[in-house]
């Protein structure tokens, strides 16, 4: 199985040193740095950060030995998850955070600008996660394939039905039904040269899972796509695209994942389009289509 790789990879080296996470020192906020490393953490130093997470408006007040407590850790742990995400202890992320506007409650500013503004935050712990090798991989898979099967439901459906289409204007032969056990059906018919592209925000739906699996375990390629790089869906994969989690821990719709989830997918379309130059001629003829579609009658 081929798991993320944290940073953007341009120079393809491990993103730590001396144990600990090597973060750009010109990330743009403490908020960002602690989403970003959050998938990377085991389970104490990640309970740190999640608890840091959803607690941001009183963190300030917030003592180590407090800190450890919700967390249920010992606050030597607390210290040791904070140097890990790049900051020389917990007084020094408090005063980092105390820098940049916290994001747990209502800004009180316009809708439209809070909105604007976690979707960027979304985007950029995404492309810190991402690992170029793999989206890499996953484009010759799908390049390779003979068949592609497109599994995802709920609030991960949406983002594969453009990524369908385009793919097919390619000239790439993807089935994609929606219910989630035709999917599964359609997985078990999948062999070797085939690929399997899982969608999945938590990367824990059961349908998503088993269908990535059958699929698997009779040959094909599992790509997948999801929020959570300690997740099932990432066991069962063969390539694995990581984003990171971003949003609110109490918001039921993963909307902000869905961005940077529609940003990948569409971002493995251009990796296919760039690649396949044969596919050219075909995709200019899927134009004609769409423009035969189109009616001159107003009246029509």
């Amino acid at each position: 199985m081929v798991g993320f790789l944290p940073g953007r990879m341009d120079a393809r080296e491990d993103n730590r040193v001396d144990g600990k996470l090597n973060q750009p020192q010109e990330e743009s906020s403490a908020l960002v740095r602690l989403r970003a490393a959050l998938p990377q953490l085991g389970p104490s130093e990640g309970r740190v950060v999640q608890a840091i997470l959803d607690n941001l408006t009183t963190i300030a007040e917030t003592s180590t030995a407090e800190l450890a407590r919700l967390a249920k850790c010992s606050p030597a742990t607390v210290i040791r998850a904070c140097q890990n995400v790049g900051f020389r202890g917990y007084q020094h992320l408090r005063i980092e955070l105390a820098k940049g506007p916290l994001e747990s409650g209502p800004s009180g500013g316009h809708v439209l600008d809070e909105v604007y503004r976690e979707a960027s935050e979304a985007i950029e712990v995404s492309q810190q996660l991402l690992s170029q090798e793999s989206f890499d991989r996953a484009v010759d898979a799908l390049i390779a394939a003979d068949r592609i099967l497109v599994s995802a439901s709920g609030f991960s459906l949406p983002p594969t039905q453009d990524t369908v289409i385009r793919l097919i204007a390619l000239g790439l032969t993807v089935l994609s039904p929606a219910d989630v056990f035709t999917q599964q059906f359609a997985a078990r018919q999948m062999r070797k040269g085939d690929v399997v592209l899982a969608v999945s925000y938590s990367g824990a739906n059961t349908h998503t899972v088993r269908t990535a699996a059958s699929a698997k375990q009779d040959g094909a390629t599992v790509i997948a796509l999801t929020s959570f790089a300690q997740s099932p869906i990432t066991k069962a994969a063969d390539i694995s695209l990581v984003t990171g989690p971003v949003g609110r821990s109490n918001d039921i719709d993963p909307h902000l994942s869905r961005v940077s989830h529609s940003l990948v997918l569409y971002a493995l379309y251009r990796g296919v389009l760039r690649k396949r130059r044969g596919s050219l001629d075909r995709f200019s003829e899927m134009g004609e289509v769409i423009a035969d579609a189109l009616s001159d009658d107003l009246d029509a």
